[in-house]
């Protein structure tokens, strides 16, 4: 259950105003008349699936062409009905490539999230696979077209109820869900070929790693509560291999593996982590610390600050060119966030529904609610570098926050650097 995404409901394609708006060329739920553009759909079960165009048009657009290869990986995605796994009121929004609440401070990851876990961890057909967080079983709906079994496992009682039930209904007959605190695992039907982990915990929980066949494989994001990294790890000879992989931001693990977190966010001291875009520890192009990153480069010449700036490219309208970064802040105690960020743009223009090339920062309560969503600077045509500062105000109610910079669905380049965050008291 991520955060991008996520993990409370972050709209990646478009800023609060513009959310019902953005990017929906993309992703919009094609019904009424507009399903007479479905004719090329050759099966009678996606003929009667109001869904499906939007559904293959999403992994067309936000999941193959962002680099998701695998062909079981990407049928799976194209098959599972992913509307199903939301609440009816969240239905038109399910085929856009964003997270979405499911209840219970918990979220349905974006698509595309499920998709680069699915492939990273190559499941196989005869595999046997133990989840960790079954939230709404989208995931292990989309691991049980692969493989032959999935065993999942959900701390919320009525979060693992309603999967059991949905998953029935959906006839995933080879998922098995089970009520309790996934640190445990499952030892009954242990040893595993892989384990999916789609909640957070600082370190990888022992009984996980006992449980994991010796040649297995086992994807989960580790680190501190708001700076997460991917982590796919092989079993060899009873000792995990580790592979770091990009970063990401999920709900943390609750129970016993929350109990022996050690960094606890400072709610009373938000702060950007590597505003200058310097660091890329794996050297994949990607600044560390920033998660959800699209169409982005960092760019070594002439740089503001440091070594480095990063870069937003985006050539078609609605595109996502973006990088999100989230934080804990005290909203009872602090009263404004004051932005500096300096940047330069080559031929930026609105996207065709109003998109907008910004600095956007959600708002979020201590259930994870959106409470406020501010655009702290936007920018348009063409300039060279230049700084810009801007102060927003921060909801009483506010606990968490989400910044999200980039061109948004906008088209053109935007460069930026030395973004710097300071919080001002009540």
């Amino acid at each position: 259950m991520s955060v991008p995404s996520h993990p409370w409901p972050v709209p990646v394609n478009s800023d609060q105003n513009l959310r019902d708006r953005g990017n929906t060329r993309r992703f919009l739920i094609l019904v009424g008349p507009l399903m007479l553009a479905c004719a090329d759909l050759t099966s009678a079960k996606e003929r009667d699936d109001q869904y499906a165009a939007a559904r293959h048009r999403l992994v067309e657009e936000a999941i193959e062409a962002e680099g998701i290869t695998n062909p079981a990986v990407l049928s799976a995605m194209r098959t599972v009905p992913r509307h199903e796994f939301v609440s009816p009121k969240l239905r038109s929004q399910a085929y856009f490539d964003q997270s979405l609440p499911i209840g219970a401070k918990q979220t349905i990851s974006p698509p595309y999230v499920v998709a680069y876990m699915t492939q990273a961890l190559d499941p196989q057909p005869d595999d046997k696979i133990l989840e960790i967080g079954t939230g709404s079983g989208y995931q292990a709906a989309v691991l049980a077209e692969i493989v032959h079994d999935v065993y999942t496992i959900e701390i919320v009682p009525a979060l693992a109820k309603s999967a059991a039930r949905r998953l029935r209904r959906l006839n995933y007959d080879n998922v098995h869900v089970r009520e309790g605190d996934g640190y445990k695992g499952w030892p009954e039907h242990a040893p595993f070929d892989r384990i999916i982990v789609t909640c957070s915990p600082e370190s990888v929980p022992t009984p996980l790693i006992d449980q994991l066949r010796d040649g297995g494989t086992m994807i989960i994001p580790i680190g501190e509560r708001y700076q997460q990294t991917f982590y796919l790890f092989r079993k060899t000879a009873g000792r995990l291999q580790p592979e770091k992989l990009i970063s990401t931001l999920f709900v943390p693990m609750t129970g016993e593996s929350e109990d022996q977190r050690h960094v606890l966010p400072d709610a009373d001291r938000p702060q950007i982590v590597n505003g200058s875009f310097d660091k890329d520890e794996n050297e994949d192009d990607n600044a560390d610390g920033w998660h959800y990153q699209r169409r982005s480069t960092l760019m070594p010449e002439s740089p503001v600050d440091g070594t480095r700036y990063i870069r937003f490219l985006a050539e078609d309208d609605g595109q996502n060119a973006q990088a999100l970064q989230g934080t804990a802040v005290n909203g009872r105690r602090l009263g404004s966030l004051e932005f500096s960020v300096w940047a330069q743009a080559a031929d930026i223009r609105p996207g065709s529904r109003g998109e907008q090339a910004a600095i956007v920062v959600h708002f979020y309560d201590n259930r994870r609610r959106e409470v406020a969503t501010e655009v702290v600077m936007n920018w348009r045509g063409t300039l060279t570098w230049e700084q810009t500062q801007q102060q927003i105000q921060i909801p009483r109610t506010a606990r968490e926050m989400i910044i999200r910079i980039g061109l948004n669905g906008a088209t053109g380049q935007l460069d930026l650097d030395n973004f710097t965050m300071a919080a001002r008291p009540r």
